[in-house]
């Protein structure tokens, strides 16, 4: 793999980091204040960010997200344990650490009165890029807003502020990107705008750690999901396994025939008739195995015009690992 370009004059590594984020025994305790007692945020996190992952990062209310990433972006000490971004630990290195990530946060922080052409070359002069090496218009062509770049930043839309964002956090080219629920409030199509450039930046090597609150989106977009809740790291694992944790299907038939009943060779399944012809049978493919229903079916008789299955998703998973901590479905919110 081609080493990263240089970031604000730091010089990439010649041997690129295996981890692109790697966290050890992290740990944030809050203190007192009031009556309150210390507020343990984080509790010993291990974490690592594979380089070139897209990866997510997903828990309920107050969980320690939104803490932990503020540690990445220095905006907040740590208590305890290390974290390194690119190789260079957040405290020890901060010049390099910060040069390594772009931070996209859930607020819409940016001076109404400047145009995004404005902003973005203000945020690259903050960074220490040099004026031939600014991307300037390149990153706002690719986020869409080539069009807007000289309009006043109050006259855009949220979806377009949104993109804007991630333009800025892209400005010194940072090998770690890192997306803290960027579409929230975003419309539909603007957010698949926004996720396509987001792939093109993970297939083109940038390391991408996105919270959301969109749990179908989280399962689309990532190859790794972590689950932290209460401050602790309750699972990590690609997406795929992590969705085979819930051992629950179901096979969706529809019939030639009404029934009033559910078939008598169908009485080792957990069955239910939600129309005279529509059975849906769950099942745990762990145990039994989807061919024998259908057998059972064909033998009682009865013939099959349609059939479709329904799996656990990363609700379902979410649910079960954070005990419903989110108080909703679908949607989880930043700690």
């Amino acid at each position: 793999m081609v080493a990263h370009p240089s970031l604000s004059g730091v010089p990439a590594p010649v041997d690129l980091p295996a981890n692109a984020v790697e966290l050890r025994g992290l740990t944030k305790i809050y203190q007192p204040t009031g009556k309150a007692g210390p507020k343990h945020a984080l509790k010993g996190i291990d974490l690592a960010i594979p380089r070139g992952s897209l990866f997510g990062l997903l828990g309920p209310n107050g969980a320690g997200k939104s803490t932990m990433i503020n540690i990445l972006a220095g905006l907040v000490n740590k208590t305890g344990g290390t974290a390194r971004i690119w190789g260079h630990e957040v405290e020890d290195d901060p010049r390099r650490a910060r040069a390594s990530i772009g931070v996209v946060p859930q607020e819409l922080n940016m001076d109404p009165f400047f145009t995004p052409r404005e902003m973005l070359e203000l945020q690259a002069g903050l960074y220490g890029v040099p004026t031939r090496e600014r991307r300037t218009d390149e990153l706002l062509d690719a986020v869409g807003l080539a069009d807007k770049a000289d309009a006043h930043a109050r006259s855009l839309s949220g979806g377009m502020k949104r993109r804007l964002m991630v333009a800025k956090a892209m400005v010194h080219t940072p090998p770690v990107l890192i997306l803290d629920e960027p579409t929230a409030g975003v419309d539909v199509e603007l957010r698949r705008q926004l996720w396509d450039y987001v792939r093109t930046l993970n297939r083109a090597g940038t390391t991408v750690l996105l919270t959301t609150h969109y749990l179908q989106e989280a399962e689309e977009l990532c190859d790794t999901i972590a689950i932290i809740n209460h401050g602790e790291m309750v699972a990590c694992e690609p997406t795929s396994t992590l969705l085979r944790r819930i051992d629950n299907k179901a096979l969706c038939l529809t019939l030639d025939r009404d029934l009033t009943a559910a078939p008598a060779a169908l009485s080792g399944f957990t069955v239910e008739l939600p129309t005279p012809r529509r059975l849906v049978i769950r099942y745990q493919p762990s145990r039994q195995r989807a061919d024998a229903i259908l057998n059972a079916l064909v033998a009682s008789g009865l013939g099959i015009v349609d059939v479709s299955t329904e799996e656990s998703n990363l609700e379902d998973i979410f649910l079960q690992l954070t005990g419903g901590a989110h108080g909703g479905h679908g949607t989880t919110h930043a700690a």
